[in-house]
């Protein structure tokens, strides 16, 4: 049976969310066992069965307003913390969290340990495309603001064997996010990061389709995106906030479109269901800190049950899939070769 640590006090609605995304998550599937850290006087009383739920008590919380590495060094006894040494003890299989995303890598970092061979971890996110359900896979999404030559190249690495292992897409088209599709097209350290991935192309490592422009991702040009934390974190919040103002001025247009509007929408019922679901990038469950020795996922602060247990499958299924030993595998090589 799968074991997922949960920091159950983490985000904005904890531990009501949480607790009801957990009761969501189990009683669709039997085999995952939830462990959930946190305040066991506010969490029991939110569950009225505890069938593979077991509640491990923590009676500090680190908080979204907490600066993430004096509350992660001082707050031993946090929700999160216990958590995270759950995984690294080998009592749990993976840990999800939906609090403060700084103590989360933190708490990743100084833990569970990152892989060896992997200089900065990185959030990948999975995001909504056009042409089809499984989306696009974009590293890093906020974890590393400035990253190197050296990160983006492994990056790609990472995201080949989360596309394939986790996304289940056979030889994942992979490119750079830069402001034109020519090799010569961004400053020296992006023209640099071309070359590299380049270079790792020709060698048959990876398959690097060159430079794409943000405005393509929506239309599936690419499997796995690689950029800077900052790049992709503002490209991540940009297309969520595109998502949502969308419908929303959708939504607005039929409500204030009088009767042949609503008649409109309502012979369009199915199909515009269809079009909410297919924009909805909380169902992909959260973003994955790639690079750590176990899954860990990472969901938004205001997550509602469902995402929660969108967040919680998607741990599962990167445990079942292989994906962080196929990684050690490989850089673990890779640095004992250097």
């Amino acid at each position: 049976m799968i074991k997922i640590a949960v920091d159950a006090m983490g985000g904005d609605y904890a531990p009501q969310s949480v607790v009801e995304g957990v009761k969501l998550a189990r009683n669709s599937r039997n085999d995952i066992e939830f462990l959930l850290f946190g305040d066991e006087k506010q969490i029991k009383p939110l569950l009225k069965d505890e069938k593979n739920i077991k509640i491990i008590h923590a009676d500090e919380v680190i908080t979204m307003e907490d600066e993430p590495v004096r509350a992660v060094k001082r707050k031993k006894n946090s929700s999160l913390v216990l958590a995270a040494k759950a995984v690294k003890d080998g009592k749990a299989d993976a840990l999800v969290s939906i609090g403060n995303t700084g103590a989360l890598l933190v708490a990743s970092l100084l833990i569970i340990g990152r892989i060896k061979g992997i200089d900065r971890p990185g959030f990948t996110a999975t995001m909504p495309v056009m042409n089809n359900d499984k989306g696009f896979t974009m590293v890093d999404a906020g974890a590393n603001a400035d990253a190197k030559v050296t990160n983006i190249e492994q990056y790609a690495l990472l995201g080949k064997y989360y596309s394939e292992l986790v996304g289940h897409v056979n030889n994942p088209r992979i490119g750079l996010i830069n402001n034109g599709t020519e090799a010569d097209k961004g400053d020296m350290i992006h023209r640099k990061m071309h070359d590299a991935l380049q270079s790792m192309n020709a060698n048959g490592e990876i398959n690097f389709i060159g430079n794409i422009e943000s405005r393509e991702l929506l239309n599936g040009v690419a499997d796995v995106v690689v950029t800077d934390g900052f790049t992709g974190n503002a490209v991540l919040k940009a297309i969520e906030g595109t998502a949502m103002s969308g419908l929303g001025l959708l939504k607005e247009s039929i409500k204030n479109g009088g009767f042949k509007a609503k008649l409109g929408a309502f012979l369009m019922k199915d199909s515009l269901k269809k079009m909410a679901k297919k924009m909805d990038y909380k169902r992909y469950g959260g973003a994955v800190l790639l690079g750590i020795k176990d899954p860990v996922v990472k969901g938004h602060g205001n997550s509602d049950a469902k995402t929660v247990k969108n967040c919680l499958f998607n741990a599962a299924e990167i445990v079942k899939s292989g994906y962080v030993e196929s990684a050690k595998d490989h850089f673990t090589k890779v640095a004992e070769t250097k």
